[in-house]
């Protein structure tokens, strides 16, 4: 790996009297690379407008800039806006900054055409699952998603190593597929974990019709409520009834009493919400 990116970064940190905040999860990625990976990824057109979660010291904004006409970059530290207004002084209508938290932030707000936007971005591993939804739940969706995040959330989210809440939150609105692993030294200061290229092409719309988008998220939450215990178990302590009380609508839905929540698909949820909602609760 090319070693100008990382005295190039320190250069910068230095002069804006900045560093790495371990609070914010901040790693910036320093392997040019894996930052043409996620560039190509996200098969950009010059008309295209990107919102990128997270710039940092502007590397990947850089490289977005050169390919797009239309950026806008939310960034949370104070310190990192001052240096991207400095930085990208001369880009003029092309980038905008705005200093918030992307998960208050609203989408509306950017002075860009937001009907169809990417959202490409080296995020924190902490803000995954929040951003996953912020994102694809909000009333207008981003038409592709490509995050560098922690490999084992990534392995999560494609249903590779089992199926978690993020795996079906996320299947239900769009096809992720990972693109490639990033080692842990493609980044300053070095995380503990390596990272993947994460990409989700987002469906026109979700699975499940909108109007039971909201029961079918409850129920599949209380699903995984207790994901150790079987379904029967962790939907009567979501509903409040007993299980043998629950376990006429698994078999009415044709679902496994052995079953647990990972064993279901999105079809499974979609039979076992339809029966469930007789319930009224």
């Amino acid at each position: 790996m090319n070693n100008s990116k990382l005295q190039e970064l320190k250069s910068l940190l230095q002069s804006h009297n900045l560093w790495a905040k371990k609070g914010l999860g901040q790693n910036f990625l320093i392997d040019e690379d894996a930052l043409d990976k996620i560039v190509g990824a996200a098969d950009l057109k010059l008309s295209d407008n990107v919102v990128e979660v997270g710039p940092g010291t502007g590397f990947l904004t850089e490289q977005l800039l050169d390919k797009i006409e239309h950026v806008t970059a939310i960034e949370y530290d104070s310190g990192m806006v001052d240096l991207l207004v400095e930085k990208f002084e001369s880009s003029g209508e092309n980038l905008e900054i705005i200093h918030s938290d992307i998960l208050n932030y609203q989408i509306q707000s950017s002075k860009f055409k937001v009907q169809n936007y990417k959202v490409v971005a080296n995020i924190p591993y902490y803000i995954t699952s929040p951003l996953l939804k912020h994102f694809l739940q909000s009333d207008i969706p981003p038409s592709l998603m490509v995050l560098l995040v922690q490999k084992e959330a990534a392995e999560k989210i494609c249903g590779i190593t089992g199926k978690s809440l993020i795996t079906i939150e996320t299947q239900l609105f769009g096809k992720p597929e990972i693109i490639d692993i990033v080692p842990a030294e493609s980044f300053y200061p070095a995380p503990k974990v390596d990272s993947a290229i994460l990409k989700i092409d987002v469906f026109d719309k979700p699975l499940v019709d909108i109007e039971k988008l909201k029961d079918f998220l409850r129920i599949v939450k209380f699903g995984y409520s207790q994901k150790r215990k079987k379904l029967s178990n962790s939907l009567s302590a979501g509903f409040h009834l007993k299980p043998a009380e629950i376990k006429p609508f698994l078999d009415e839905a044709d679902i496994d009493l052995s079953f647990r929540a990972e064993n279901l698909e999105i079809g499974d949820w979609k039979r076992l919400v339809k029966v469930l909602t007789k319930l009224g609760k």
